[in-house]
This record gives structure tokens, C-alpha cells and sequence, in this order.
């Protein structure tokens, strides 16, 4: 094999778009890409939003886009359409495929080998970032361009695997939903409903935002959790909550139905301020209200664009249904035994990749 650098066979691709004359229908923002995830499921429409100017760098199909903001989130995307990006994100391409195959690139991205050294280049603390020629001089080994390119089908492969596996998983996601329609109706129009304070009890203050470079000094001894707006993003050696409760995002990339906003912690953990701290009232099971939050459609009381908010005040006016404890601890068993489906899913995931 043949030893490269990132920088002599890969091209950061700075073709801008004029914003006064764009013919581009979507852009692609940080929050549009997934961790782990090389398929765009979401695209922002310039039509129906108030796009900032840093969105001018056009990106084509096939091409590469990576978030160059806090790369630890692994944020490697390919195209599947045209559109434009912030500057923020890279566009990246092969320069030359006779010595790398643009079908390999993402793959080479998401190791973690790859990661970790955009880690160690990353600059800043709050938001750290990277500039391209910190990815310059990593040093690849390649094999030659067929055996790139056996490797490359057995990765897309594996990957349209995964792919079929989590549409199982998004089906399984649709059944609960389902179910809970024929339970209790719709929950926007449930006699059922009541204020959300009636609920939950708010601890917003238990909450607290750490630094990367105050965390990266908290990893020894006993560890905790440590929780952002979508759950666990590393663990630190001290906590603020020792407690049930429902951690319900307060900034994140959407809240439509069907969306991830929730997730229940339990024990010592430290949860920073991109998520509400929600403790459920005797009556309310917490199960039951943490499927309720991926049911609920939320998106008509958050706001911004790009980086999509729900305040306290208007997470105070959603409307909360609470049938009968019995009811409500029936439907959890039905969401354990589906989430059941779901580990067995997940688990041949594993296998397959």
C-alpha cells in the first residue's frame, strides 16, 4: 500500500453560490447531519427560512460534507442532491480517483482513527473547530484503486443494510405511534389533556453547561454522566442529580412527531443546559411521558432556523394528556415490548456492520 496525505489527494471545494441569484432550492445546516449517519435525512428549504450569509458554499452530488464544528459528533455526509452549505462545513472530493475512489472517502472520514486526529487538531473550547489544513497532513494508506474498489461495495454494502434495518426500527417507531391514536386520539385534541405543570415538576436549575476544556478535566476517578439536548455526550467525575427524570430537549435539529426530543435519566448525572429536567408528578409514569414526547408534534412552539429552540415558557403550553395511571402504565408496557424489537434490531446492526 501506498502511504498519502489527506491534503495532496483531497480537495476542499470552495464553489460559492451568489446569494442574490441563488438558484439552489436546499441548504444543508450542522444539524441536518447526523452522527454516524452518511445519508442527508433532512434538508432545509431557502423559501420557507431565514437563511444566515454564512450558507454560500454549493455542494453537488457525491461530494463529501463534513462539519468542521465540534468534530467529535462524527458529522459525515455524501450528497445525494445539490443545494448549499455554510462555510462551516467542508465540501470534499477526490482529486484524483485513479489514486482514490470518491466512493471510499466518507468511509476514511468516519474512522475513528481519522476522528481522532480532527480531535487533536481542533482549536477553542466552547465550539471547537477545525480548518482544513489540520486534516492536511494526515497520512493515509491505500491500496490500489481495485482493491478500493472491492472495499468500497462491500461498505456501501453493509451500509444499505443498516439502512434497511432502521426503516424496521422507524416502522416499529410507527406501530407505538399507532397505538397510542387508538388508546387516547390525538393528543391535540384528547379530553385527557391537561397543563403541563400538572405533570411535571421543572428543574430547570439543576442543570449546568461545562466547558470542553473544563470536562477534559474531569474524566478521573468515578465517572457520571454527563447529558446534552439528545442524551449522554460524555461522563465527568462529579454530578449534579441523583434522581428519575425526563430530559426533554430545549435546543436541538427538529421536533416534529417522530422525533428523538427526550430521553429518561436515572441516578447521579450532570445534565447541561440544551435540555429541560422535567420530575413527573405521582401522577404521571415517566415512561409513558417520555413516548408521549415522540408522539407529540412540538413544532409550533419552538423557534429559529437553524438551531431550532423550545423555551421554558413554551414548553409550559404544550398540551400533556394523562389517562388513568393503569392506562398509562399499560401503553409503557406496549412501548417496553416494542423497544424489545427494536434491541433485537439494533443488535443485528451490530452484527451486519
Amino acid at each position: 500500500m501506498a502511504k498519502y496525505r489527506f491534503g495532496d489527494i483531497v480537495r476542499d471545494v470552495k464553489e460559492n453560490v451568489d446569494r442574490n441569484n441563488n438558484p439552489y432550492e436546499y441548504y444543508i445546516a450542522g444539524d441536518h447531519m447526523d452522527t454516524d449517519e452518511l445519508h442527508l435525512l433532512r434538508r432545509g428549504v431557502f423559501a420557507e427560512n431565514d437563511v444566515g450569509p454564512a450558507f454560500i458554499r454549493i455542494f453537488k452530488p457525491g461530494q463529501v460534507l463534513y462539519g468542521s464544528r465540534r468534530t467529535y459528533l462524527r458529522k459525515v455526509a455524501v450528497a445525494d442532491f445539490e443545494g448549499v452549505t455554510a462555510n462551516t462545513t467542508f465540501v470534499l472530493e477526490s482529486k484524483d480517483e485513479s489514486i482514490l475512489l470518491q466512493r471510499l472517502l466518507p468511509f476514511i472520514m468516519q474512522s475513528d482513527r481519522f476522528i481522532k486526529h480532527s480531535i487533536l487538531r481542533s482549536k477553542g473550547s466552547t465550539n471547537p473547530y477545525v480548518l482544513f489544513s489540520d486534516l492536511a497532513d494526515y497520512e493515509i494508506d491505500l491500496p490500489d484503486v481495485e482493491r478500493q474498489a472491492n472495499l468500497a461495495d462491500i461498505l456501501w454494502t453493509i451500509d444499505n443494510v443498516k439502512q434497511a434495518y432502521k426503516r424496521l426500527i422507524s416502522a416499529t417507531d410507527e406501530l407505538v405511534k399507532s397505538q397510542f391514536i387508538v388508546m387516547f386520539g390525538e393528543p391535540k385534541n384528547s379530553p385527557d389533556a391537561v397543563s403541563f405543570e400538572t405533570a411535571f415538576t421543572i428543574r430547570d436549575d439543576l442543570r449546568k453547561p461545562i466547558n470542553d476544556a473544563v470536562r477534559s478535566e474531569m474524566h478521573t476517578g468515578q465517572l457520571y454522566p454527563y447529558y446534552g439536548a439528545n442524551g449522554q455526550v460524555d461522563s465527568i467525575n462529579d454530578y449534579l442529580m441523583d434522581c428519575d427524570a425526563i430530559c426533554l430537549a430545549e435546543d436541538c435539529g427538529a421536533y416534529g412527531a417522530g422525533e428523538h426530543t427526550s430521553y429518561i435519566v436515572s441516578g447521579k448525572c450532570w445534565v447541561n443546559n440544551h435540555a429541560h429536567v422535567l420530575i413527573p408528578k405521582e401522577c404521571c409514569d415517566i415512561e409513558f411521558a417520555n413516548v408521549y414526547f415522540r408522539i407529540l408534534d412540538m413544532t409550533e412552539y419552538v423557534t429559529g432556523t437553524t438551531r431550532l429552540k423550545l423555551t421554558q415558557a413554551k414548553m409550559k403550553t404544550l398540551p400533556m394528556i394523562l389517562p388513568s395511571l393503569e392506562l398509562q402504565r399499560e401503553f409503557a408496557a406496549f412501548v417496553r415490548q416494542s423497544d424489545k424489537s427494536k434491541l433485537s434490531l439494533l443488535k443485528c446492526m451490530s452484527i451486519s456492520i
